[in-house]
This record gives C-alpha cells, structure tokens and sequence, in this order.
C-alpha cells in the first residue's frame, strides 16, 4: 500500500482566533500521523491504528452516517472524512486505511487534525486527484465538526496541509475562508541560525476538545461578537470592548483582541528579519490572557510556563485549545537542559507525574511518503 503523512502542528501565537476570523502563526511537526491506503471493490471501508491493537472497524460504507454514534471515538475521524468525501459526491468504490499516529494525543499538538488530514490526502491521490490544497482543508475540518463532533475553526488543519520546512504559517482566516490569494505567507522561522530552540512539555494532562469547554468559548465569541452587532471578533475594537455588560463575555472579547494584534506583531517582527528573542514577551502575554482572559488554562500548564521563564526562557506559553495539553518555550540552544530540568524538578516539587519535553523545529506539511 501507499503511505501519506500529515504533521501534528505548535502555533507560536494565535490561540482561539481561527474560529473568530482572525489571525494564526503555527509551524508543522516533524511527528506526525501516517496513513497507509488502498482501494477495495466492495463497498466497504477497514480501518486498523497501530495505536489501537485488535480494534479493527470493518463496515459498508453505506452504513457510516447510521453507525456513527457506535463507532469508537478515535474511529470518528478517519471516518468522518470517508463519510465526507461521499457526501460531497466523490466516488469510493471501498478502501482500507491503517493508521500508525506518532502525535501525543491530547497534548495541543492536533493529533486529530495530522489524522483527518493524512486521510484526507490519501483518498484525495486514490478517488479525487483534481482536488486542491482548500479543498483538503475544508474536508479534514468538517470531518472533525460533522462526523467527531468536535467544532474547530481553520487552525489545524491549515497547518498540516500548508506549513513548509523552516516556515512559519501566516494564516488570515478570514480571507482564506474567502479564497482570498493573500490568506498565507509562509514567514522564515531560522531558530538556528540565532542559536534558539523550542521547547515543548506535554504536561500528561490531556485535553478532549469534545468535552464542551471548547464548544461553550466558541458559543461565548460568538454572543460578544453579535451583542454589539459585528459579524465577528475580528470586527472588535477597544470600544466594542468596552459596551460590553456581561463581564465574562468582555473578557473572552479581550483575549481575542489582544491575540490577534500578538499575531500581527509577530509575524510582523520575524518578517522582517529580527532576532526572534523579541518575540518572547508577545508568547507570555498570550499566556496570560489565554489564562485569565479566556480561562483555558490549567496548574499544570501554568506551573510549565513559570518555570521555564524561571529557568531564562525569553517566552512561553499554553499551546492548543486549552484545559491541558502542552506548553512552548523560547529558549537559547544552550540552555535547554537547564529548562528541560527545571521544568521536571518543578513538577516533582508539585507531586506532579513527570511531564514529557522535547524540542520542535518547523518542519514539512502533509505529503506522500516514497
């Protein structure tokens, strides 16, 4: 058979701004999910992860969208991108799909997204090869919205099919949603060549983007964008801010304001060629309104960002949509033990289970594997 790979993805900054039509930064993983894939003649679709032994789905394809709440969860995505490409009128004459997924799940790193969109890549090359990059996109993400149940904006998935090596992804949601040809630019992101690292800790404290909070800070955007009548937070100005009542729904407003003028800073700042270290403290303030603005952090991500910038790290932040995952550090390349175990001594101090941590660099976007 065949092998498609498509990466997990870090976003340097943007966090809840894709689904408010805003602005994102992420880079691609060199982990990532592959997904091996041939046509079958009978109707039917088989699917085996390595990650799941003895779990192996076999059904008609027929039969997806009435055995989709029977489905175990982890099979929902796959699967919701075969149910996907038949609905919009793609003929699959059968496939089987054998999945092996290198991507922490649950880390903030988009496991699921690498998962739908190496699929989605694969019956793309076997079914549909006229489709291009926006397509991809849009399949893999109602995938996850329609079929898993999981209502995610444009992040993820832009980032797996998109990001180039040594790249970091500008993505401007809205006029990408638009087909719009100054959505993306692809920003150099050289952490060698000033001597810098990133450093990842999955804190083992695993988010599920399906468990409502996610869900309730959409719907929460959603209602401070139409309380003073704009189409979205994007829209939002300090004054719309400011006429909000509801205090809870002026904060959630804030952090996505302030996020996207982040973005737009940054991009800025790599764009036109300077140290990255400057760009630390924009990675921190993120934090901090992702914690007290938009109340998606948890003690364990807070307690990783503390003490990597009590270790010398220029920034750091949560990463992914929030209530676990992991945490992304600036740091100089010679420092990394030192944070690495910073990071580890703070977490047994706490009584903590030792998280994992390790470095990123920007790699390749979703791809056939030779």
């Amino acid at each position: 058979m065949d092998r498609w790979i498509a990466p997990g993805r870090v976003n340097i900054i943007g966090e809840h701004t894709d689904y408010n039509d805003g602005f994102v930064l992420p880079i691609a993983l060199s982990l990532g999910v592959v997904c091996a894939a041939e046509g079958r003649p009978d109707r039917r679709v088989r699917l085996t992860s390595a990650q799941r032994p003895g779990e192996t789905v076999d059904l008609a394809l027929d039969d997806l969208a009435a055995q989709r709440d029977r489905l175990p969860g982890w099979a929902r995505y796959p699967l919701g991108v075969v149910h996907e490409f038949g609905r919009r009128g793609h003929t699959l004459d059968g496939v089987r799909l054998d999945l092996d997924g290198a991507v922490p799940i649950g880390a903030g790193l988009s496991s699921s997204a690498a998962l739908c969109c190496a699929v989605t890549l694969a019956l793309r090359d076997l079914f549909a090869p006229e489709l291009g990059e926006r397509a991809l996109i849009d399949i893999a993400r109602a995938a996850e919205n329609r079929f898993a149940g999981v209502p995610t904006g444009l992040l993820d998935q832009s980032a797996s099919i998109l990001c180039t090596e040594g790249h970091a992804l500008f993505l401007d949601v809205r006029a990408f949603t638009a087909a719009n040809d100054i959505a993306t630019e692809q920003i150099p992101f050289d952490l060698a060549a000033h001597d810098l690292t990133l450093l990842v800790t999955d804190t083992g404290h695993p988010h599920d983007l399906s468990d409502g909070g996610y869900a309730e800070r959409r719907a929460q955007c959603e209602a401070a964008a139409t309380a003073p009548g704009l189409p979205s937070l994007r829209d939002a100005t300090t004054d719309d801010l400011s006429r909000l009542a509801d205090e809870v729904l002026r904060r959630r407003a804030t952090h996505v304001v302030t996020e996207n003028a982040r973005v737009r800073a940054v991009a800025e700042r790599l764009r036109t060629g300077a140290d990255p270290r400057v760009v630390g403290p924009l990675l921190t303030a993120s934090h901090a309104s992702l914690r007290d603005d938009f109340e998606v952090s948890t003690p364990a991500l807070d307690l990783a960002v503390s003490a990597a910038l009590d270790s010398g790290a220029h920034g750091a932040r949560m990463i992914g949509g929030g209530f676990g995952g992991s945490v992304l550090a600036l740091i100089d390349s010679p420092a990394t033990e030192r944070v690495h175990t910073a990071i580890l001594d703070r977490f047994a101090a706490a009584d903590l289970a030792a998280p994992r941590v390790f470095t990123v660099e920007p790699a390749a976007g979703a791809r056939k594997l030779e």
